[in-house]
């Protein structure tokens, strides 16, 4: 009785899985293999783009194709990754996307877990919606993850649903233009549904999850994500699930459609600047060279605290009311490895500002 969910980016999306698996399956003894990249971003893995299975030591073979990543498995330095640890705080079995041999090779390994589990129900998740890009939408920061599931889930044979999570969030595509493609809802995540994940949100970066379990438990607002302080709606559209037409999806995603035979990632790489005009992994190697010449900031408690003086001051004149502590660690120039030092400083200094697993702004 195996029920199989594709974390269409990683990332974040594993975590949601996971919460959608509990929501939607709590009662049951069985948790659904949640298929996902290696993809964290630079805060946790300073190598670009996503980790194979020979970024690993001690995988588990799952099929021909397909390896777990079981709670003592661990990256080969210097690459990073959340699974092995989302593994051992997670009762699911998180099996590892490998994108190296393109949609392709992605549609394969699919193909072997149907074979392999005959599983009861297949989902395709994507929180925040960018998985129904065109691809020119001038937001548009990551669609390349996306899109590989997308045209390797159209590929299989096999019924796949495809789901979106918290509409908006990710901020990819704007809330307006998302809620105009999404179909039935299928469930509205609420605060009790987030506790099976609740260890993970205390460490796990994902932003688009982080405001996906934060709008869950209430959470309304104004959210700055990111480097550039992109600033995310929470409303009452936020802990939504819906269901899309698959096909409908694989129609308006020009990536999707262009890497359907695609053998390779660099095939994959070429036609994401062909047809978006950029490749989010290129960003990473320049965001990851620019990164290596920084010097190295140390955290002083006291000009920590000083800083966010301003930057709360600062974002409250816009309308912010929380931000994530990834975010805050980008602007006050913090290494992805101080980000939990960073978040232990603020909540023990100031607790009634955390609004788990954001920073409220007052």
């Amino acid at each position: 009785m195996t029920r199989l969910i594709v974390a269409a980016g990683g990332g974040g999306d594993a975590v949601a899985a996971a919460m959608l698996d509990a929501a939607l399956y709590g009662d049951e003894d069985d948790h659904a293999v949640i298929l996902t990249y290696a993809w964290d971003r630079l805060l946790i893995d300073p190598i670009p783009g996503p980790r194979g299975p020979d970024s690993f030591t001690g995988l588990e073979p799952v099929t021909p194709a397909v390896w777990s990543v079981p709670p003592d498995a661990r990256p080969i330095l210097p690459a990073g990754s959340t699974l092995p640890r989302l593994a051992a705080e997670l009762p699911h079995t998180f099996a590892l996307i490998d994108p190296r041999h393109g949609a392709e090779g992605i549609t394969r390994q699919l193909e072997e877990l149907v074979g392999h589990f005959d599983p009861t129900s297949i989902d395709l998740l994507d929180v925040g919606g960018d998985i129904l890009a065109r691809g020119n939408e001038p937001t548009l920061k990551s669609p390349l993850a996306d899109a590989l599931t997308l045209a390797a889930c159209c590929q299989v044979n096999a019924p796949v649903r495809l789901l979106v999570a918290g509409p908006g969030l990710d901020g990819e595509l704007p809330l307006d233009e998302v809620r105009g493609l999404l179909g039935s809802l299928v469930h509205r995540f609420t605060a009790e549904n987030t506790e099976p994940v609740s260890s993970v949100l205390e460490w796990h970066p994902s932003e688009a999850t982080g405001m996906l379990a934060a709008t869950a438990r209430g959470v309304r607002g104004i959210c700055e994500v990111r480097d550039a302080g992109l600033p995310i709606p929470l409303t009452d559209d936020g802990p939504t699930v819906h269901e899309v037409d698959l096909d409908d999806a694989l129609s308006r995603n020009e990536l999707a459609r262009a890497i359907l035979s695609t053998a390779t990632l660099d095939e994959v790489e070429a036609l994401s600047r062909e047809v978006c005009g950029y490749s989010e992994i290129d960003y990473e190697r320049n965001k990851a060279a620019w990164l290596k010449d920084q010097p190295a900031v140390k955290l002083d408690p006291d000009t920590v605290l000083s800083q966010l003086h301003e930057l709360e001051d600062e974002a409250r004149s816009r309308g912010v009311s929380h931000t994530t502590f990834r975010h805050l660690a980008e602007v006050l120039h913090l290494s992805g490895s101080q980000r939990d030092d960073l978040r232990r400083l603020l909540i023990s200094d100031r607790p009634e500002q955390y609004t788990a697993p954001l920073w409220r702004i007052v």
